[in-house]
């Protein structure tokens, strides 16, 4: 097996692996690697498929959920090197995401209800498709505990919008976006009232309400219409994980609903007297057998919307539930209790729902559901008269597939991936005819996975990531928190399932993640001299008085700024343009003012500005916080602020 390997990829490898081999230097043979750190075969050959030389490139980008820390990771498949964090709804200092003017408004999108919001947990990065494959384009993330939805453009990987919603309370199932990204949807999780009104639990069946907002998305300005998007009211369940439909589901979407009960929970001792004996919501959750599956027409939801059949609620458009039924376009299909995952196959044929507290998979059949909803042929419908379609005649079939399945992606032709919570497993089998082909260990608890372009109509299988909440025993250790485990693995169709990499992942609670082939995006390198109103020329650096509203006009580029000495006076409002006129690759210029709290990473070509007063005289050094050259500690000035 090994003489395939190339001599220069074997000397990679001896360089890679003989660092750390105690008093040896480099080792001399593959064999004596091998050997000191107690290698296989089978190791070297997993290292063989990651190992990505100086100067060779990843196959694969993956935009992942940054969770608590409100941002998105970017690594490269099959290397598993971070590229970058992306900052979204939270400051990131290194880009100086947060500090200047531009990003300050855009975070500034973020308050909910006028409050600022300093922190998001990132869930669902879904990236812009065209006809139902990934484009390259956009990349779109949520805020599961402040519903938001932010927009990222994949020329710059940076945050471009934030829109919140202005009717939800919380959300999950999110930033789905539909085969051409006419819009990106996203789902209510836990029921509340639309309105910024105290509503007492009493009232929760009435008044609490769940929801699927369908954003609309402007390719051309690369942002979210928000007057042309529309939420369809839902009854009071806690919906959950979305995907659209494609091909013959095209038009659709699929939201899994959790608590069909509709309990309130109640569990201890709590200050109201009458909920304190009640089950703790686990139980009361989960007491019915069946929960829901949510099915939406959205291309009916969108003729109402135009036709203006909504109400305004916190001046966005509503569509009622009784609207929805009435143009047959709202139903709902039992699932197996507390469901997770609704996955639609490549060709929209089929949906896979996972049975988080059974052993099965359950495998939606479109056509039969289609053909139920055409004929009106419903079994009952729920106490908001939404049209239930008959469990059993929906189903193509069922799969026992082992203990706590959650997500499914689709590889290569009918060959899908189930991860295995409770089991902590990657179970491969196929979806057509329900045969289980194989499983894998991992290590541990694995929640979501993500397959090389697995959510769209054309999977390229190859790899498979399983995205873990656990990783004891795996790395060294980090004091009580560990990091999470993203490990890679080779799924080439025609060869069993190979463990490749473990990647710690110390940043948040990475929830999901996409795999796009590399080849798709077209990051540019410098901003065009046109992108920014207030750029400054060389030569034309200035400072201009109006009153006490000072306006500086700065250039920098190696290895000074332009000018280098500012004078002000205290009190003064200070506007400061700042561009980086380098037109080299990568030559990023750093910016800073003593004790200001301000900080700006301009890349070649950009323009950034910041705003603050001046509230004490005193002597501000202000120097490039980037290391860019030999005369890099040089790169520095004075603000000078007179009494």
């Amino acid at each position: 097996m090994l003489e395939n390997v190339s001599k220069a990829l074997k000397g990679a490898l001896l360089t890679c692996v003989a660092v750390g081999v105690a008093g040896s230097g480099f080792a001399q043979s593959l064999e004596e690697v091998k050997t000191q750190r107690g290698l296989t075969d089978k190791d070297i050959l997993a290292a063989a498929k990651t190992y990505t030389p100086s100067g060779m490139k990843d196959e694969y980008y993956v935009f992942s959920s940054g969770g608590q820390a409100g941002q998105v990771i970017v690594y490269g498949v099959p290397s598993m090197r971070i590229l970058k964090y992306i900052g979204v709804f939270t400051p990131e200092p290194w880009q100086g995401w947060g500090f200047d003017k531009h990003s300050k408004d855009i975070l500034a999108q973020g308050k909910i209800r006028g409050k600022e919001i300093t922190w998001g947990d990132t869930h669902h990065p879904g990236l812009s498709e065209t006809k139902g494959d990934y484009d390259g384009q956009y990349l779109f993330i949520n805020d599961k505990a402040n519903p938001r939805v932010a927009v990222i453009d994949l020329k710059t990987f940076e945050t471009t919008q934030i829109v919140v919603n202005p009717i939800f309370k919380s959300e999950h199932g999110s930033t789905i976006v539909t085969p051409n990204t006419e819009y990106v949807i996203e789902v209510a999780q836990y029921a509340a009232p639309f309105e910024d009104k105290y509503v007492p639990l009493e009232d929760y069946n009435d008044k609490y309400r769940g929801g699927v907002t369908y954003w609309k998305f402007d390719r051309k300005k690369g942002k979210i219409d928000i007057k042309r998007s529309f939420t369809v009211e839902l009854p009071p369940y806690m919906q959950d994980v979305t995907d659209a439909g494609k091909g013959p589901s095209y038009g659709w979407s699929f939201t899994n609903t959790v608590n069909s009960e509709r309990y309130q929970g109640g569990f201890g001792n709590g200050n109201v007297p009458e909920f304190s004996k009640r089950l703790p919501n686990e139980a009361g959750m989960s007491a019915k057998d069946t929960d829901y599956m949510t099915i939406v027409n959205w291309k009916a939801a969108e003729k109402l919307f135009q036709q203006g059949k909504y109400k305004k609620i916190n001046d966005h458009a509503v569509i009622s539930m009784d609207d929805m039924v009435k143009a047959n376009a709202l139903f709902l299909v039992p699932e197996p209790k507390s469901p997770h995952g609704n996955d639609v196959s490549p060709d929209g044929t089929h949906i896979i729902v996972a049975g988080k507290l059974d052993t099965h998979a359950s495998v939606y059949s479109w056509t039969k559901m289609k053909n139920m909803i055409d004929s009106k042929d419903f079994a009952s419908t729920d106490p908001y008269g939404l049209p239930i379609l008959d469990l059993k005649r929906s189903l193509a079939r069922q799969v026992n597939l082992g203990l706590g399945p959650l997500h499914t992606q689709y590889g290569k032709g009918d060959s899908v991936y189930t991860s295995l919570y409770v089991e902590s497993s990657i179970v491969h089998w196929n979806y057509k005819t329900g045969k289980v082909l194989e499983k894998m260990p991992i290590n541990y608890n694995v929640g979501h996975l993500v397959t090389a372009e697995g959510d769209t109509v054309d999977p390229d299988g190859k790899y498979l990531i399983s995205l873990n909440k656990l990783a004891i025993d795996r790395f060294l250790g980090v004091g009580p928190l560990h990091p999470q485990n993203h490990q890679l693995i080779d799924i080439k169709k025609g060869q069993p399932m190979q463990l490749l990499y473990d990647m710690p992942l110390p940043l948040g609670e990475p929830h999901y993640a996409q795999m796009i082939k590399a080849d798709k995006l077209k990051p540019i390198v410098r901003y065009k001299k046109k992108s920014f109103k207030h750029r400054v020329r060389p030569g034309r650096e200035k400072v201009v008085r109006n009153g006490n509203n000072v306006t500086i006009y700065s250039t920098a580029i190696r290895s000074h700024y332009s000018p280098e000495v500012i004078k002000v006076k205290v009190g003064d409002k200070i506007t400061w343009h700042m561009s980086n006129v380098e037109r080299a690759q990568d030559q990023t210029h750093g910016f800073t003012v003593d004790g200001l709290n301000i900080h700006g990473s301009l890349e070649p070509g950009e323009t950034s500005t910041f705003e603050f007063v001046v509230d004490k005289e005193g002597v501000y050094p202000f120097y490039c916080t980037e290391f860019c050259s030999a005369l890099h500690l040089e790169m520095t000035g004075y603000l000078l602020v007179e009494p």
